[in-house]
């Protein structure tokens, strides 16, 4: 598990937000460093007020660049000035506050509760659907605890989520390490089933599936794609972590998948659905990762164009397997993270300028910074409403909106009737 190292600058707001970090970061099993020069990585929750600020933070973000291996910005300045930090050379994933913890993750399992029991937060319903992965990946230490797949029954499962729905949930988030190979440990297949029989719950609510390794899903990639297209319950979003465009860096990484049935999920799903967002990671510098295999993963992200990436550097865990790998230079993992996460941002950035000025249904799902809500359309894309009290809106609502605007990683919109 890593250690990580977080300072929060600000409001009141920021502070909030920080502290989801850590508790996502917690649930995940990692675990706060004395300082940052103990932490494998540094998270710089930054404020914008006056440009005074703005110089400490950017003076704050060298200091920490020095003192950690992994930076990460994220807060009010780096969502609306986070080419300052790129202009001011300084090497650093600029994200979105929610997308830290899974860049944290760095490419590992996500870990879900010991118990796997559901959890209700505001109007979202998190549902653990099994414990343990069928994967073996070299570079993850989740694996060690976690074990292997351990699945529920459907009627359990369909359960839980009905409990949920009845206490108010409006959304239900589907976590595990890998739900592609929900009930694999049983000798079946059993996530399309599943998500049929949550979507047959009586009740006006919302179904995101979490992160599925494309090789857990391409034996089900067909059948999940129609269960996709028949119920209108479901999001249409898929976390697919490919980690990697070149089939050597797979083999070496131990994933379960290769690029073309990666390419092979994608297209089904672009088949299947008019309008979905594909969700994907990817690790780079991994240890046998030449200059060619970052090139193909390059290739591969403007090839797919993914509307969510998560870019992470590679670094040891101890006991995996990669770690007595010998690892390349720090140069050269900041210099190809730095290229991707730029690509990156142009993909996902022109993902979002495609929605400005269409309309679509969403759902209110909580509180943002300010007066604003968060929002998510049928695809799953973030989308923000401003002064959310004024237009009567409220989390939990389902309204129509017309998109205005974009900050790259998420739309700006407005109520239609407003």
């Amino acid at each position: 598990m890593a250690t990580y190292h977080i300072e929060t600058y600000g409001c009141t707001s920021n502070r909030g937000e920080s502290r989801e970090i850590e508790r996502a970061l917690r649930d995940g099993g990692h675990h706060p460093a004395e300082g940052p020069a103990d932490a494998d990585v540094a998270i710089l929750n930054t404020c914008t007020v006056v440009e005074k600020t703005e110089r400490n933070m950017l003076r704050r973000a060298e200091e920490l660049q020095e003192e950690t291996a992994d930076l990460v910005v994220t807060g009010c300045m780096a969502l609306a000035q986070g080419e300052q930090f790129r202009e001011a050379g300084i090497d650093a994933e600029v994200l979105h506050w929610d997308e830290v913890p899974d860049h944290v993750l760095n490419g590992e399992c996500p870990t879900v509760t010991p118990d796997t029991e559901p959890v209700l937060d505001g109007v979202v319903g998190i549902l653990p659907i099994a414990r343990g992965c069928m994967s073996n990946c070299s570079y993850c230490i989740t694996k060690f605890a976690t074990g292997r797949v351990d699945s529920p029954s459907v009627e359990e499962n369909v359960e839980k989520a009905r409990a949920l729905v009845h206490a108010g949930a409006k959304e239900i988030r589907i976590t595990g390490q890998d739900t592609g190979v929900y009930g694999w440990d049983d000798g079946e297949r059993k996530l399309p089933e599943l998500l049929d029989r949550i979507c047959d719950i009586d009740g006006e609510f919302r179904v995101r599936l979490g992160m599925a390794n494309p090789g857990g899903i391409h034996g089900i990639h067909e059948e999940l794609a129609d269960v996709f297209a028949e119920n209108e319950k479901l999001y249409d979003f898929v976390h697919a972590p490919v980690q990697s465009g070149s089939d050597e860096v797979l083999e070496s990484m131990r994933r379960q998948h290769r690029v073309d049935k990666f390419r092979e999920v994608v297209e089904t799903f672009d088949d299947r659905l008019d309008e979905w967002t594909l969700s994907t990671d990817f690790i780079v510098g991994f240890p046998t990762e030449t200059s060619a295999d970052h090139e193909r993963s390059m290739d591969l992200l403007r090839e797919v164009r993914p509307e969510k990436i998560n870019v992470t550097r590679f670094s040891k865990r101890p006991g995996t397997d990669a770690a007595d790998m010998k690892g390349l230079g720090g140069t050269v993992k900041k210099e190809r993270s730095k290229a991707m996460s730029e690509l990156k941002m142009e993909v996902v950035g022109e993902a979002y300028e495609s929605m400005v000025g269409t309309e679509r249904e969403v759902l209110v799902v909580e509180e943002g910074t300010g007066d604003s809500v968060k929002c998510r359309d049928s695809a799953y894309r973030q989308i923000i409403v401003q002064n959310a009290p004024d237009r009567g809106v409220e989390v939990g609502d389902v309204l129509d909106v017309e998109v205005t605007g974009h900050n790259t990683v998420y739309a700006f919109a407005d109520p239609v009737d407003a």
